[in-house]
């Protein structure tokens, strides 16, 4: 048995076998985009290594004949059958001797185990037994020189579900400074001024995958050197709201019917699709951020995850932090919404959040709390008020009231037979 698949566009395995990372790139490849040289080590290997404690036999000497097409150091990732976004271990600039590189892969391979992990698969329904696979793949440099940086782009907001570029960027930095959340990051839009040949090449490479998907999608990239690489895509993914719009637009667009833009909203968005905002008037306004999930949360700070936990048996808490991580997932889970006072839209803490439905305001500088604080929090606007602030319901949206009536006309369709 063969445990490793070189990435290529003929690579015929589905996401269970390759991991909905690989799955992806295999995707971008057959669309002719750039994606970095790699192989994947499938999640049967890891279901082998967790049952053993130990590499599957022949595993060590087929890394060691795969890392021999790839120049230079390398990253190894995860990447579950479901997207699991920083649950496990990401570890970069590998170097290639059979030692380091078979220790990473250990090391990815224990994460599918971790405590963030486990949590999050089981609030989001996941498998607990199918294991990760691991894509090792040459390493490309967002800080190579003054042409590089890194980012993450939507190809329509994710939180309006309009039909724009949205995303984030930093120039000179890898792209994990963008997606922990450490730094603040420039607009997406700034690579238009920035980098205009990078700018075209992406915004080439979303239609591309858009019209692939037939649905809003989101790439990771990197840009070395003035040139632009794919590092993951996912499709859809939006929220409430957002995912109604997409909906109705691509029906408007010609690109799916009446009836699968139905069947794409589920009743958990659909329940999300009248996004409360703060009253400001007169309210004591604390900090501006970035408005990362929509909606309204009212609650007691708590600074860390613990105490999250911790208050959240009293009442609704919101979690402040200067960032968040993955070993802040129970305090997120336990959290009615998330204030970090770094990071972007596409942060983690954006990510988890817009992922549970829970309002999160990102990049609110200057925001010093202490636990106990009751605050409302606005993830439209990225408002943080002091005490509890009144809230205003936004007027129908069109694009509901004609979602609804087309569901409406197909359950008559079906009563008259």
């Amino acid at each position: 048995m063969s445990w490793i698949r070189q990435l290529s566009p003929e690579l015929d395995e589905d996401a269970n076998a390759l991991g909905s990372k690989a799955f992806g790139l295999v995707v971008l490849l057959r669309l002719g985009l750039p994606v970095p040289p790699a192989f994947v080590i499938g999640t049967a290997a890891c279901r082998a290594f967790l049952r053993d404690g130990r590499p599957p036999d022949g595993l060590v000497d087929e890394v060691a004949s795969a890392i021999t097409a790839l120049p230079g150091a390398v990253s190894v990732r995860s990447g579950a059958a479901v997207s699991m976004p920083g649950m496990m271990s990401t570890i970069l600039n590998v170097s290639t001797d059979i030692e380091p590189i078979m220790r990473a892969i250990e090391t990815v391979f224990s994460s599918w185990n971790t405590p963030r992990a486990q949590t999050y698969r089981t609030l989001h329904g996941i498998p607990h037994d199918s294991g990760t696979a691991v894509v090792v793949q040459a390493m490309v440099y967002g800080d190579r020189d003054e042409h590089s940086g890194s980012g993450v782009a939507f190809s329509r907001n994710p939180n309006t579900g309009e039909r724009i570029p949205y995303g984030d960027v930093l120039f000179g930095r890898q792209g994990e400074a963008v997606v922990s959340g450490r730094s603040t990051t420039a607009p997406l839009s700034d690579l238009q001024d920035g980098e205009p040949a990078v700018w075209q090449a992406l915004l080439d490479a979303l239609g591309r995958i858009e019209a692939h998907y037939r649905d809003a999608c989101s790439v990771e990239f990197t840009f070395e050197s003035g040139r632009l690489w794919l590092l993951q895509v996912r499709s859809g993914g939006l929220v409430g709201r957002a995912a109604v719009r997409v909906a109705v637009e691509l029906v408007d667009e010609g690109v799916i019917d009446r009836g699968e833009a139905v069947a794409r909203v589920s009743p958990k968005q659909l329940a999300h699709v009248r996004t409360p905002r703060l009253d400001l008037d007169k309210a004591d306004v604390l900090a501006r951020g970035i408005g990362a999930s929509p909606g309204v949360a009212i609650g007691k700070v708590a600074t860390t995850a613990d105490a999250a936990v911790r208050m959240a048996a009293d009442g609704p808490v919101i979690l402040v932090r200067p960032e968040t991580s993955p070993l802040d997932l129970h305090g997120l889970a336990a959290a009615a919404g998330v204030v970090t006072a770094k990071g972007g839209p596409t942060s983690h803490a954006a990510v988890v959040a817009r992922s549970m439905g829970k309002p999160a305001v990102v990049g609110a500088t200057g925001l010093a709390l202490e636990d106990g604080t009751l605050v409302s929090i606005d993830g439209t606007g990225g408002e943080v008020v002091r005490g509890h602030a009144a809230v205003l319901t936004d007027e129908e949206d069109p694009h509901v009231g004609r979602l609804l009536a087309w569901a409406e006309d197909a359950r008559s369709r079906l009563r008259k037979g």
